[in-house]
């Protein structure tokens, strides 16, 4: 290396380092590249045509009431967005990923334009009353006793209202407001259990 050489490299470390990493990567291209990383399988969609129904025929009539109060066409069938809010009004509370995975992973478009009908509904709703996963009174209570600072029973509703809209699936101002109508007291405070009642009665 010449003395102007030398002088560069002392003064420029990085240089260096950059050359050495130079003539390693040409020395090393001539081996195989690294296989892609496999992309993730969506979850597959349930296979409905295996749930077996076991309804009474008085709620199917009542659950039918019900169905046909959500169709707004007239063509006995509902669109895929409306699935959990019908679900929801038969008592249930599956989330929008479970509803989802119900209508195979539908798109955006699907959602608003595909409709459902009545017999084709009742084995995603038996599935949601099936599903192990369903949260129970206990479960909701125990998750909001987190918050409960004093342990007097009670949450902040304004510290409530923070965690509905920005955990699991987000509600929207308006949404909350409309849950927590009534529930708070004069000091803003709200009484869990019987906010969790209230929730799953609604």
């Amino acid at each position: 290396m010449t003395a102007e050489g030398q002088r560069l490299s002392l003064a420029c470390p990085r240089w260096r380092w950059g050359s050495r990493q130079e003539g390693r990567a040409r020395s090393s291209s001539s081996s195989p590249a690294p296989e892609p990383a496999p992309v993730p399988v969506a979850a597959p969609a349930v296979d409905l045509s295996a749930v077996k129904v076991e309804f009474s025929a008085d709620q199917i009539e009542d659950y039918r009431e019900a169905f046909g109060l959500f169709d707004r066409v007239g063509d006995s069938k509902v669109a895929y967005n409306q699935i959990a809010d019908i679900m929801r009004a038969l008592g249930q509370n599956p989330t929008n990923k479970e509803v989802n995975k119900l209508l195979g992973n539908p798109s955006a478009d699907d959602l608003v334009n595909k409709r459902v009908d009545f017999e084709s509904f009742l084995p995603m709703l038996q599935t949601i009353i099936n599903s192990p996963n369903k949260a129970q009174y206990e479960d909701y209570v125990e998750g909001l006793r987190v918050f409960d600072k004093e342990g007097n029973g009670t949450v902040m509703g304004a510290e409530l209202r923070i965690v509905l809209s920005t955990l699991g699936e987000k509600m929207t101002e308006s949404e909350i407001d409309c849950l927590m109508a009534g529930q708070e007291d004069e000091n803003g405070c709200i009484n869990y259990e019987a906010f969790v009642k209230h929730i799953m009665s609604v």
